[in-house]
């Protein structure tokens, strides 16, 4: 799409577009596999080390999860941060990628298992090379970013997997945050001070 003037917005288009999105995550959480969430989360409590890895806007969406990782206090860590350590047994590398072959998170959870290390992958492609490398798959029903016959959604590329990705593993912090009995007060000890 490029720039154009001659576009036309109706009142209505907007609202109808969040609707469309609000759906499609709701259909979508609706089909996640709780027990398999439940125990990525058990995996994350017990990692002496917890990574995260993903590109594009999966990346950012995992980088959001490492920050509710952290308010945790589990000791968390961004794969190519220049701060992130080496990983080894007993840590945890979150590994997302909507098509499940994108190459830099194919390898780094390779690496991981290699190393030692739990992988929970996150993918919408249960049959894809990163599902074959994990100690957990969490599949998310959602359409990949080459999905242009809108098929599995409405929505441009892999916007509902990135979504998804967001909310559920907000809801798995959710969960950890409040199965550990924390509150609030208390997890904002660890919010950053240096803005």
């Amino acid at each position: 799409m490029t720039q154009s003037t001659s576009i036309k917005l109706e009142s209505g288009q907007f609202a109808d577009a969040t609707q469309a999105v609000v759906a499609e995550v709701a259909k979508v959480s609706a089909g996640l596999e709780a027990g398999s969430w439940t125990k990525a989360g058990a995996l994350l409590l017990r990692a002496g080390k917890v990574f995260t890895v993903g590109t594009g806007r999966s990346g950012l969406a995992l980088q959001m999860a490492a920050m509710r990782f952290m308010h945790l206090g589990l000791s968390t860590h961004v794969v190519g941060e220049v701060t992130a350590p080496a990983i080894g047994h007993g840590d945890v590398l979150v590994a997302a990628s909507g098509s499940g072959t994108t190459g830099r998170v194919v390898r780094a959870a390779q690496t991981a298992r290699d190393q030692g290390a739990d992988v929970v992958a996150v993918t919408t492609s249960p049959d894809s090379p990163l599902a074959k490398i994990p100690t957990e798959v969490l599949v998310i029903p959602a359409a990949d970013k080459q999905d242009f016959d809108g098929t599995t959604s409405v929505q441009y590329a892999g916007s509902l997997f990135e979504q998804s990705v967001l909310l559920a593993t907000d809801a798995l912090f959710h969960t950890l945050w409040k199965a550990g009995g924390s509150q609030a007060r208390e997890l904002w000890r660890l919010h950053a001070n240096l803005e």
